[in-house]
């Protein structure tokens, strides 16, 4: 299947995110889709797939003019885009999730709950997944949520396959498993749009890039003839510089020290601590317990024993509200249900986290909030409309960013980041990365969880590895590299 955008405008009121917008996708490519955060990648797609509708364009499948009104007619078609934000009932089975409005039917409309089963199970194999098709989502994690979308769309036998970051919650080996997935549809004449901000994986995986920048068309380039270099400067207009900005931190004393922390298989005996001015990695295949020890320090997971410092003293947390009154703060790796309200402003997300600085006599300040929210928007180069704009309607990237700056201003003694950078561009990543520098100079305890080992190895100056609940291992920064990691990951010895 052939598709081509040409001249896409499109405009939410006053603000125009497209202009003069194009794409060509070729029979059986894969063709990454990238820019910026707020760039118009997510934008141009959901105008081919019938959830916008454009202003102005053209948009032609197989040489015949096309507008879809609806993605379940976009799908009829043969046209599946599997969301970064996860589309799910958490409530309900994988199983049925897979089948949601597909059902396989028998007489009377009864549904054939055996059939569904075996297809369920033949697109789990399929894709290499190893998730029970009777489990509930919610009791899934988000990277195994998101290996049930993609086998969502793999069964209706798409001709046009649209992932945006589908790599974002995987870990390694379900990322290979998708890559050689994908490998295999390719050579059956499946067309894949792949928008993603790991350069690694375009490179590997990609025929061609075409780049938006600002919603304006900049060019498409075979993959070939292209370098990470070039990639930056279409993608941003301008050179980056190193990826990871350097550091010159002076570390303190301790900040956070966690003896004996144990829950059940979840994890056990973690014992492990973080200074002021220190960045400490923490690394692991996903499932190895990484999160949930940040949610047990954090108070959102109750533990069975163990013991918590803070500067030394012995703390005893029980819920989230405790553990910012002890100093610290938590960039959890969910942000759309964790981390923001999505249907509240800017303002009102980063003034919720500061009331003690917007009030007096515990009274709201009109005046200290308008202070707060604007410092955060300039701060942290937040793209938006102002401190009204609902947080729904930012980019991913813009979204992360009010979450650094709501959690930034606790002034918090020791921050927990759960994947900061998940799913923001590389202009935005340097960005966070000069963010968690900045915090390290001013003497705050950082904890790096990240699934991307560059980011953990160029960041830190430690790394914890975990592997099924426990500390493999920790290892200064300078002597480790990706074997290192790796080895202690799976459970390996040095």
């Amino acid at each position: 299947m052939k598709i081509e955008m040409k001249g896409i405008n499109k405009s939410f009121g006053s603000n125009q995110v497209l202009k003069d917008a194009g794409f060509v996708l070729e029979n059986g490519e894969v063709h990454a889709l990238m820019g910026e955060n707020g760039a118009g990648k997510s934008t141009l797609m959901k105008i081919l797939t019938g959830v916008y509708t454009r202003d102005a364009g053209t948009v032609t499948v197989d040489g015949r003019d096309v507008v879809y009104k609806s993605p379940q007619e976009a799908e009829k078609a043969g046209i599946v885009f599997i969301y970064q934000e996860l589309n799910v009932l958490f409530d309900l089975t994988v199983e049925e999730n897979l089948f949601m409005g597909k059902e396989i039917t028998k007489k009377f409309g009864i549904c054939d709950k055996k059939a569904m089963r075996k297809k369920a199970q033949e697109a789990m194999d399929k894709m290499g997944v190893k998730i029970p098709i009777n489990a509930v989502m919610s009791e899934l994690s988000v990277g195994q949520q998101q290996m049930v979308e993609i086998c969502k769309a793999i069964m209706v036998d798409a001709k046009v396959l649209i992932m945006d970051e589908p790599t974002a919650a995987l870990t390694q080996s379900e990322t290979e498993g998708l890559f050689k997935l994908i490998k295999s549809l390719r050579k059956k004449g499946v067309s894949i749009v792949y928008i993603s901000h790991r350069m690694e994986e375009i490179f590997e995986l990609c025929d061609r890039i075409t780049i938006l920048r600002d919603g304006t068309y900049v060019g498409t380039e075979k993959i070939k003839d292209v370098n990470m270099d070039d990639i930056v400067r279409m993608m941003i207009g301008r050179e980056i510089g190193e990826r990871f900005p350097a550091r010159d931190v002076k570390i303190g004393k301790e900040m956070l020290r966690v003896e004996g922390l144990t829950k059940g298989k979840t994890f056990k005996d973690v014992n492990f601590s973080v200074n002021s001015g220190e960045v400490l990695g923490v690394s692991g295949l996903m499932g190895a317990g990484r999160t949930e020890i940040m949610h047990a320090i954090f108070g959102n997971l109750p533990f069975e024993s163990g013991k918590i410092f803070i500067e030394g003293k012995e703390v005893r947390i029980k819920n989230a509200r405790e553990a910012i009154s002890a100093g610290i703060g938590f960039i959890t790796e969910d942000r759309k249900t964790e981390g923001l309200l999505l249907e509240k402003s800017i303002a009102e997300n980063i003034e919720l986290a500061n009331l003690g600085k917007v009030s007096s006599k515990s009274v709201l300040s009109k005046k200290k909030g308008s202070e707060l929210v604007k410092k955060g928007i300039e701060e942290f180069h937040i793209k938006c409309f102002g401190p009204d704009h609902e947080c729904n309607n930012l980019s991913g990237g813009n979204q992360q960013k009010v979450v650094f700056a709501k959690w930034v201003y606790t002034d918090p003694k020791v921050l927990i980041m759960d994947e900061p950078t998940r799913g923001v561009d590389i202009g935005a990543k340097k960005e966070i990365y000069s963010v968690i520098n900045d915090l390290a100079a001013k003497g705050v305890a950082i904890i790096l969880v990240s699934s991307e080992l560059p980011e953990v190895l160029g960041m830190s100056d430690r790394i914890m590895v975990v592997h099924e609940g426990k500390v493999t291992g920790i290892i200064d920064a300078a002597e480790a590299d990706q074997e290192k990691v790796m080895t202690l990951a799976t459970g390996g010895t040095l």
